[in-house]
């Protein structure tokens, strides 16, 4: 007599890997053919190289200001920028200045160029611009 033994049916606990490598794969593929990469372009340049840092020269502090209707103020002085420039000529003879520029906030925008532009003629090393800042209106 011949005693056939049962069928065992292999029973699976979990869920087969495969399938899911697959699917993986093909959201890589999809992702890497769809997404693109924006590189900003800009110009190659090559800075100089820093000789003398001026560490020997004392600065000076000059304040230009501008009130509301384009009128120029040095040092409190009420001055034409004619005068501005030779006042400015003036004092920087061996000196390293720098020129702390307060603007009304109203002010053109061609007067503060202006003054900036002749500063930069009668030889100022930095231009300061002053602002007043406001911690609740940052936007």
């Amino acid at each position: 007599m011949r005693f056939t033994q049962p069928k065992r049916e292999e029973i699976s606990l979990g869920v087969s890997i495969a399938p899911l490598i697959d699917i993986v794969f093909l959201l890589l593929i999809f992702f890497m053919l769809t997404s693109h990469f924006e590189i900003m372009s800009g110009i190659d340049i090559k800075l100089p190289a820093v000789t003398d840092r001026g560490s020997e020269q004392s600065a000076d502090n000059l304040v230009v200001a501008i009130d509301k209707a384009g009128n120029c103020y040095l040092e409190k002085e009420k001055v034409t920028f004619r005068d501005l420039y030779l006042r400015l000529k003036g004092s920087t003879g061996q000196k390293r200045i720098n020129l702390i520029l307060q603007a009304d906030r109203d002010v053109k925008h061609g007067h503060v160029v202006r003054v900036m532009d002749l500063a930069k003629r009668a030889g100022v090393t930095s231009i300061i611009i002053s602002a007043q800042w406001e911690p609740e209106k940052v936007f």
